[in-house]
């Protein structure tokens, strides 16, 4: 096979990531991303415009019509590349089968989930696992097909999920993790001598997607479930927010400050309610079990020692959970 023609799907800092990775070992001979309109109307999260890195690089980019790949236009244009393979990396939506059908070899992306594959496909595989208080995360590299995450694997990558890390982090690791699969995984790819193997024999699960909306905290949690929540959403997502006299409080860093095993005179006081605000701006929140300093946020309001920060119940969608507590749902 002469050397083959690679394309990048993606509309995000990783996709860069990607890109500068394979142009070390290959060439990149198209980038197929969105616009700044579509991705702000699709609110994709850690959206980059790949246009001008494109052009300073003299690689092909290919601003799609429609976010689903399924306007006219888009079909021809791709068919009209002769591509053999396709990365898909932060692109986040399937691939129709009338554009996988145009790759000689095949399209390739990434799925992640707390246990490997099928078990948790489906949507926001990284926050839920920081949510789910998860210790390890299996990256696989998969070929696409027309179902939901459900294609033969290539190669899987598992790197651990530590106390500190953060959604960025997740993503840093998660990008780093690709970018060894695709790299060791190249040679085969280029020469068609692919090593595919079948997902395992197991009743497929699937994560929800998660909104900006769902960003919000319960204060109904414990101490603990909130400091994994701040986590799971923070940059490059919206952060965590709650409210307090009318106005929005988001919150990107925070940490469990002590536990009810040390009792500071604060156990009566309310869930959600700041406590102490010391000289530094940081402020201290009473939630159940334990208190949770908080580093870094925005607000609108003053910070001040009894505000109560609240998150109105009505507005706080529940997640169903399997037999074992976690998110990822057998389909009905």
């Amino acid at each position: 096979m002469t050397k083959p023609k690679i394309a990048v799907f993606g509309c995000k800092h990783t996709t860069i990531f990607l890109i500068e990775a394979l142009r070390q070992s290959s060439q990149v001979a198209a980038v197929i991303t969105i616009s700044p309109d579509a991705a702000l109307k699709a609110e994709v999260a850690d959206y980059c415009d790949l246009t001008a890195m494109c052009a300073e690089l003299g690689i092909p980019c290919y601003v799609a019509n429609k976010y689903s790949l399924k306007h006219d236009e888009d079909l021809a244009q791709i068919a009209s590349l002769k591509l053999d393979i396709a990365f898909v990396m932060g692109w986040q939506r399937m691939i129709p089968a009338e554009v996988l059908n145009t790759f000689s070899v095949g399209a390739f992306g990434m799925h992640g989930s707390t246990d490997d594959l099928p078990i948790g496909r489906g949507r926001s595989p990284m926050n839920w696992s920081l949510m789910e208080r998860r210790a390890h995360f299996h990256t696989n590299l998969f070929r696409y097909d027309a179902g939901v995450d459900s294609g033969d694997i290539l190669d899987s990558f598992v790197f651990s999920i530590q106390p500190s890390d953060t959604a960025e982090t997740m993503h840093y690791k998660n990008v780093l993790a690709m970018k060894c699969l695709v790299l060791r995984n190249l040679e085969h790819l280029s020469t068609g001598n692919l090593r595919l193997r079948p997902q395992k024999e197991f009743t497929p699960t699937f994560y929800p997607k998660r909104n900006p909306e769902d960003s919000i905290i319960d204060w109904r949690l414990d101490v603990f479930q909130i400091e994994a929540h701040i986590r799971a959403v923070t940059k490059p997502f919206n952060g965590a927010f709650s409210f307090a006299n009318g106005e929005q409080v988001k919150i990107y860093q925070a940490a469990i400050f002590d536990t009810d095993v040390v009792d500071y005179g604060y156990r009566d006081r309310t869930n959600g309610e700041v406590i102490e605000v010391f000289p530094s701006g940081k402020f201290l929140v009473r939630c159940r079990g334990g208190l949770l300093i908080v580093h870094d946020f925005t607000a609108n309001v003053e910070i001040v020692s009894g505000l109560i920060l609240q998150s109105p119940v009505d507005t706080i969608r529940q997640f169903p959970t399997n037999v074992l507590g976690y998110h990822d749902i057998e389909e009905a």
